[in-house]
């Protein structure tokens, strides 16, 4: 696949946590306090609302399932994280979680159940036009579990061998990817 095959009815697919915000190292971010964009995170997401059709979060809470953290405190952080996304000019069409904890369930990166719950709230969602980026391999074959592309972003995991049967394209943030994106429109 080359860049330039994306065009603006493709949908794109966000993790969260080391992707749009600081991943804690072995923990879970518990409270809007503990959350912290990257610092380019905003930039780059207000850059990719007109690039995609679509775009969704789908991200693994597992904090929520613990019980180490509650539903109203993850949905505080993402109602805080959406507004200062908007803010600044970004948007994202809706936000997938999943709380289990247990491995096997089918909602669970790398399993692609989160994927497709995007495909039944928004049937236009074709996955072979669409983009999975992340910064673990869970999230790179949770992308290619559902049929998508996978962009790996080295924020956390730069070791990650390169290259990777998962992964189709690498940068090492999201406001690289998105102007790369741009970039491509533009020639």
């Amino acid at each position: 696949m080359d860049l330039r095959e994306i065009s603006t009815d493709w949908i794109l697919f966000l993790d969260r946590d080391g992707v749009i915000n600081v991943e804690k190292e072995n923990d879970y971010i518990m409270n809007w306090e503990e959350f912290q964009f990257y610092p380019t995170t905003l930039e780059a997401l207000a850059l990719l609302r007109n690039q995609f059709a679509r775009i969704f979060l789908v991200t693994n809470q597992k904090g929520v399932g613990k019980g180490l953290m509650s539903l109203e405190d993850l949905e505080n952080i993402h109602a805080n994280m959406l507004a200062a996304i908007q803010e600044k000019g970004g948007n994202l069409d809706h936000l997938f979680f999943c709380a289990d904890i247990e491995t096997e369930s089918p909602n669970r990166k790398p399993n692609p159940g989160m994927a497709f719950q995007a495909k039944h709230l928004y049937p236009e969602v074709d996955f072979t036009k669409s983009i999975m980026v992340g910064n673990r391999p869970s999230d790179m074959a949770f992308g290619k579990n559902a049929g998508m592309h996978t962009v790996f972003v080295a924020t956390t995991h730069p070791q990650t061998e390169d290259p990777h049967p998962q992964i189709d394209f690498r940068f090492n943030n999201l406001l690289e990817f998105a102007q790369s994106i741009a970039a491509l429109r533009k020639s």
